[in-house]
């Protein structure tokens, strides 16, 4: 990924988590830090692009609402940008507080962008030691960011430069002081659908073929209807066609026998799935705004035999 590229991923992404800490009620997932992370400049920057692509999103919404431009942001942000980022979010960080209670000792973030785990809870930082795996260029951003923000980097906190299309190195992660002989959590949100099918099996499998039993992963994935699924207002649609034209196109999707059997061939066995009406249910259930769950999209919680 190019410096640019990466910075502009991580921020659009953290806009999404910072505006609904700020306006949305009742908060599905409330990262209260990220906010410091991007400048107001940025912020106001992302706004307005938003505001004027929605034409791109919906032209109805766009003639509707061409007078109140605060309306169109909620808008853009709670139906495209920022339902999946939310509830994902939410799941796998409730999954990592209960592992940690069952004695997981380390927690690999695979992708983690802005992520601001550790800030949020610095009660946990004396018992688990979090490695952030992600581009380079990426986490040198993240950095220079949190210096910025006046974040020290405690100890636990340890950063792990990785390509994900590329072989995985167990010593890139023992260099950085993790333990292969620890239960570990991982999570991996956000990247199955940009790997094939191959690179995410190979993903799962080299990863848990050093870890030991009871070690387990979160991570979300699109089902087979990912390519023909129009969505809420044509949004998962919209989504297809933003990443392909990023120049970072979606390539996988799988059934739900797929990816049972992925994991099996793995060592790993299926302890949760959650289904987009699962995670309606469990996450914007009696919402009143237009946040709601993302058509195609899963979760899974996988645990190693």
């Amino acid at each position: 990924m190019k410096k640019n590229e990466s910075s502009m991923t991580s921020l659009i992404s953290a806009f999404g988590r910072a505006y609904h800490s700020q306006y949305d009620t009742p908060k599905i997932f409330d990262d209260f830090i990220v906010k410091d992370l991007i400048s107001q400049k940025e912020f106001a920057d992302i706004q307005e692009n938003m505001i004027k692509g929605i034409p791109f999103f919906n032209d109805s919404i766009a003639k509707k609402f061409r007078d109140d431009p605060d309306e169109i942001l909620k808008w853009i942000t709670q139906v495209q940008l920022s339902p999946t980022p939310l509830a994902r979010a939410a799941y796998c960080e409730n999954v990592v507080r209960h592992e940690i209670v069952l004695g997981v000792q380390q927690y690999v973030i695979l992708g983690a962008g802005l992520d601001t785990f550790c800030f949020r809870h610095p009660e946990l930082n004396e018992s688990i030691d979090i490695f952030e795996v992600d581009y380079p260029a990426t986490q040198d951003f993240k950095k220079i960011r949190l210096e910025n923000a006046n974040y020290p980097i405690p100890d636990t906190l340890h950063f792990v430069p990785m390509d994900f299309t590329r072989p995985f190195a167990i010593q890139d992660l023992i260099g950085k002081g993790f333990m292969p002989n620890k239960k570990t959590f991982l999570s991996l949100l956000g990247v199955s659908y940009y790997l094939t099918k191959e690179e995410h099996a190979n993903l799962i499998n080299e990863w848990f073929a050093k870890l030991p039993s009871g070690s387990s992963i979160v991570f979300d994935y699109a089902d087979d209807n990912l390519f023909e699924e129009k969505g809420l207002s044509n949004r998962v649609q919209n989504m297809v066609q933003m990443a392909s034209a990023s120049g970072e196109p979606m390539k996988s999707c799988f059934t739900y026998e797929e990816m049972e059997k992925m994991l099996e061939n793995s060592g790993l066995l299926i302890y949760e799935h959650l289904s987009p009406v699962a995670i309606q249910n469990k996450f914007f259930g009696g919402r009143t705004d237009y946040l709601s769950a993302f058509e195609t999209i899963h979760y899974i919680h996988a645990v190693k035999k």
